[in-house]
């Protein structure tokens, strides 16, 4: 990035080192809150210190990468404030597009599972980076450079909306107002997306839009009786150990690679959908929201009887 492009991302990024992050633990310890715990905190920046090496190492592939394209660019006269806002929405709907495939295939889901995998919800979360995403984030974004958006300010606004995407893993804020709700993605809304809820799995991907989630099928509200309980599904053995904590969900493609099955079973456990096994012993996040869908249906026909047994009791009484 030149210089310019470096001096705004300073200029976004410093206040959430510098004032949110340390307001947000004196927040917490003020309010008795318990959103911070030195472990998970600890965890949070080693991630991030792995992502940004790996990042670092291949920034110049990425760009070297998106350069190549851009010599197939269509050439389209610009104005300067359409090209910026179309880079955003393009930009942030291919987010959208790689969120989702990183939820919904096994092998992509090892790499960004390391984002989840922590019971604990803070600013912090946010720098917990899923570390060997750096490898393939970039060709998400050969699209744009065909269309003739310069490779330079697409991995600039990437790192800008990455400044928002920071911003909301907070618990501090709860619903802001209707029409924020409504068009951009807010704490509110990355809470569901963190929970292992089953009811919020698989929703809200979006990085500062939440319109894709609507249009797509992917958006959850968050429920009052619903609170949300962070981390996966599976919680981590050994969370806090630094190899363990980035390669377990690797470890465990491994054990079922080694079963004896067919090659067709094996990479349908490499990319199929996280929870697919070849027996039916473990279920993907539709199963579960089927099987949370009938458990629901079930309790609000037993309470609604047992409304009508009352009712009928008391007409009997009088």
């Amino acid at each position: 990035m030149d210089q310019l492009h470096q001096q705004i991302l300073l200029l976004f990024s410093i206040p959430i080192y510098a004032v949110l992050i340390p307001l947000e633990i004196f927040l917490s310890h003020f309010h008795h809150w318990k959103f911070y715990s030195w472990k998970e905190t600890l965890v949070n920046i080693y991630m991030n210190a792995a992502s940004a090496g790996v990042d670092l190492l291949l920034r110049g592939v990425a760009l070297a990468v998106l350069m190549f394209f851009s010599q197939y660019q269509l050439h389209i006269q610009w104005n300067p404030i359409v090209y910026w806002v179309l880079l955003f929405l393009c930009e942030d709907i291919m987010f959208w597009l790689e969120h989702y495939v990183d939820h919904s295939v096994r092998v992509f889901w090892a790499v960004h599972v390391t984002h989840h995998s922590s019971e604990e919800y803070n600013l912090t979360t946010g720098f917990r980076s899923s570390v060997f995403m750096p490898f393939y984030r970039f060709l998400y974004f050969i699209p744009l450079a065909l269309i003739g958006f310069r490779p330079v300010d697409i991995l600039f606004m990437y790192a800008i909306t990455q400044v928002y995407g920071i911003i909301v893993h907070t618990q501090a804020i709860k619903k802001l107002p209707r029409w924020v709700e409504f068009f951009f993605v807010t704490p509110s809304h990355h809470r569901v997306h963190h929970a292992s809820n089953v009811p919020y799995l698989d929703k809200n991907m979006g990085m500062v839009l939440i319109i894709w989630d609507r249009l797509f099928g992917t958006f959850a509200e968050e429920m009052d009786e619903e609170p949300p309980r962070y981390g996966i599904t599976s919680p981590v053995e050994n969370p806090h150990h630094p190899i363990h904590s980035i390669f377990h969900e690797w470890k465990a493609i491994g054990a079922d690679l080694k079963q004896e099955i067919t090659w067709k079973d094996k990479l349908k456990y490499l990319f199929y959908v996280p929870g697919w096994s070849h027996d039916g012993s473990r279920q993907t996040t539709t199963q579960m929201r089927a099987d949370w869908s009938r458990q629901k249906r079930k309790q609000m026909a037993e309470a609604s009887a047992a409304k009508r047994k009352a009712k009928i009791e008391m007409e009997e009484v009088f």
